[in-house]
């Protein structure tokens, strides 16, 4: 079995609005979900995230805290992942759509209060962003 292991940014701003991507395989149904990606050569998972994030939205963050963990196996139990949530805080750059990648057809604000309505890659992502909202 091979495993996978990778981080993920769930960035939040002021208008209680997260960032997710509009992703999924070219020619497949796109969903949301907040940026991540697998981790590369030595790098850390906060590297890993960082990297990840800046390549899918065009923004630099900076790691503010571990969130959680999802672990498990794919269907076919050939592959495990791993893969680490972090609360991330925009530090600069400007969202960016790579129009050159087929796999990320948008990357937007969307409101937590809304989030649920979307098609989410991962639905149970919505109860830890939600977790995170500021009253």
């Amino acid at each position: 079995m091979s495993n996978w292991k990778g981080a993920a940014g769930v960035c939040i701003n002021e208008k209680n609005e997260v960032l997710l991507v509009l992703q999924g395989v070219p020619g497949e149904e796109k969903k949301w979900t907040v940026p991540a990606g697998g981790i590369e050569g030595e790098e850390t998972v906060e590297q890993c995230c960082t990297r990840e994030f800046f390549e899918e939205t065009g923004l630099t963050v900076r790691v503010v805290e571990e969130l959680s963990t999802r672990a498990g196996e794919y269907e076919d139990s050939k592959v495990s992942f791993e893969v680490v949530y972090f609360k991330v805080e925009v530090t600069g750059g400007e969202i960016v759509l790579h129009e050159e990648d087929e796999w990320i057809a948008d990357v937007a604000w969307k409101p937590i209060a809304e989030l649920r309505e979307l098609e989410l890659a991962y639905p149970d992502d919505a109860e830890l962003i939600e977790s995170l909202v500021v009253q």
